[in-house]
């Protein structure tokens, strides 16, 4: 069972063209995160050709120039792995700025993100006004008051999120000049105060593009690197820089997003907590698309407060996305989180995880916390054709993306986008583009795509339905992305916490999943768990 679990990882599924789960398990995934050797690999493109140092930094010179070491240790002692509370309290009190917030993030960035020996290749693109607009947070912070707690933290937006302030690329070089109005989620983040730090690197399309690809890699962004273990350990997928750059204190939070996996499994691999919200409790407006059926943005964070704060100031109905106008809204996801405890919660623990220690060691904790443990056998159930609902929706969905949300790129679907890649393979598409030409080779009747979804759907559903109804459970706890084909398919909320570390050093998490629009719950679990458990912990070479 465990290996069927691992097919339904990367950022969307990259699975074979076989459309039968039982039939691809000679398939090998840069997510097995229990495969992963210790040595150092090889990777076909590295560093960026599109990132010059002078497009990064120009902007800042003078004021980074300006901020010292002292300062920057000054600043550090407050900031570095601190909660969003902790660090607003900073603000409060007087002791820190939200421009020198601003300055500490940009000078790690500089200091350990490209072209150097430790660097990660996270972040695509920086906001040009983000020093600007934090002395205006500053000023503004002077007469107002019951802010939102995300009110002048810089926040990294995956590179698949339209923004005004820089371009919206996938990681792609055919978008690279792709300018566009912000995402409605963007617009909520700026409504409540948040400032955009800049946009992060990702798998390129969502990983829904290349097929043999690496995860982390974009033509743009070049090959991000996970801080655990630099060309070692996997950075999980597709919102690799996202995770990253969390994880190194590169940013204080960030925004992905996830068709099927594409947060839990960056959040995992990088020791970070990532939720997958219910379909349309985000909006998807402005991101551009894989799968209106499935895709959703959701918040990763270095803890569950963090992350309770981010999504809840990206929250709000969105008109233009049919999905958001018919979600529940939720309120108060942060607040009280402290009193969270498992007590008389039920957990369904899946047997044939628990040949895991890392599992079976978070298994213990939450039981030592209160919890009732369920352990059981998980049916075996195929979710057939799911790549064909990822090339069926994108066949759809790119093109209303540049009609309705696109710059002045001259693409309208993704036929466009392959014979533009072609004209330049070798600095485009350097591992090639065999998930578009799959999109462009598949086709459907109305009739027959709606009954592929319907299948996909129950099947998910009674997956996890099933047993939580049997055993009466608040939710089923599984390891990393194993379970993210069923949550994406059932639209189940999904959430991992970091759970520990292999002895190769690599990143594990806990997931909890459980029934639509159960976020605060699922929230509530997992801080009870981070509380009892601590188990996340700096990557030790970006601790400076």
């Amino acid at each position: 069972m465990k290996r069927l679990f691992l097919l339904f990882v990367l950022g969307t599924l990259l699975i074979s063209c076989k459309n039968d789960p039982k039939n691809s398990e000679a398939v090998q995934t840069s997510e097995d995160s229990t495969s992963v050797s210790s040595e150092e690999r090889e990777f076909k493109v590295l560093d960026s050709e599109y990132i010059t140092a002078d497009s990064l930094w120009l902007p800042f010179q003078n004021d980074l120039d300006e901020f010292s070491s002292e300062v920057y240790e000054e600043v550090k002692a407050l900031v570095f792995e601190k909660s969003i509370p902790e660090i607003q309290e900073s603000i409060a009190s007087g002791r820190l700025t939200y421009e020198e917030l601003s300055l500490f993030y940009l000078t790690r960035i500089r200091e350990y993100d490209r072209e150097n020996m430790l660097s990660l290749n996270s972040v695509i693109a920086l906001n040009p006004e983000l020093i600007a607009e934090a002395r205006k947070k500053d000023e503004q912070l002077k007469k107002s008051t019951n802010n939102h707690p995300i009110y002048g933290i810089p926040v990294l937006l995956k590179d698949n999120i339209n923004t005004l302030a820089m371009p919206t690329t996938a990681g792609a070089e055919a978008l690279k000049d792709n300018r566009t109005e912000d995402a409605f989620i963007v617009q909520q983040l700026k409504k409540n105060g948040a400032l955009i730090l800049g946009k992060a690197n990702l798998s390129e399309w969502a990983y829904f593009f290349c097929g043999e690809c690496p995860s982390g890699y974009s033509a743009v962004g070049g090959q991000t690197l996970n801080p655990y273990g630099r060309k070692i350990h996997d950075t999980g997928g597709s919102s690799s820089g996202s995770g990253v750059a969390v994880a190194a204190n590169l940013a204080p939070v960030a925004v992905g997003s996830e068709t099927s996996g594409s947060i839990l499994s960056p959040s995992s691999s990088n020791s970070i907590v990532g939720l997958k919200p219910t379909i349309g409790l985000l909006s998807r407006g402005g991101i551009i698309p894989i799968s209106s059926t499935l895709d959703t943005p959701g918040p990763m964070t270095r803890s569950v407060i963090d992350n309770a704060i981010l999504l809840s100031a990206m929250t709000g109905v969105d008109s233009e996305d049919p999905a958001s106008s018919a979600a529940q809204q939720p309120s108060n996801l942060y607040k009280n989180l402290k009193n969270s405890s498992l007590k008389g919660k039920r957990f369904g623990v899946i047997k044939s995880l628990q040949s895991d220690s890392l599992y079976t060691r978070a298994v213990a904790d939450l039981k030592k916390a209160g919890a009732t443990i369920i352990e059981y056998d998980a049916e075996e159930i195929d979710l057939p054709n799911f790549l064909r609902l990822l090339n069926l929706d994108m066949q759809k969905d790119l093109p209303e993306y540049f009609q309705k949300y696109g710059g002045d790129v001259d693409f309208q679907d993704v036929q466009d986008v392959v014979d533009y890649n072609a004209l330049d393979s070798v600095k485009r598409a350097p591992y090639g583009q065999a998930l578009f030409l799959g999109i462009l080779k598949d086709s459907a009747s109305t009739e027959e795509f709606a009954a592929i979804k319907d299948t996909l759907k129950i099947n998910g559903t009674r997956f996890l339905s099933k047993p939580m109804e049997e055993h009466q459970l608040d939710a089923i706890i599984s390891i990393n992305n194993y379970h993210a084909g069923y949550a994406a398919v059932a639209q189940y909320p999904a959430i991992t916490v970091p759970m520990g570390y292999t002895k190769e050093n690599q990143p594990m998490g806990l997931t909890f999943i459980s029934k639509p629009f159960t976020e605060k719950q699922l929230l509530e679990f997992a801080f009870a768990f981070e509380k009892t458990s601590k188990r996340r912990k700096t990557p030790k070479d970006y601790n400076e």
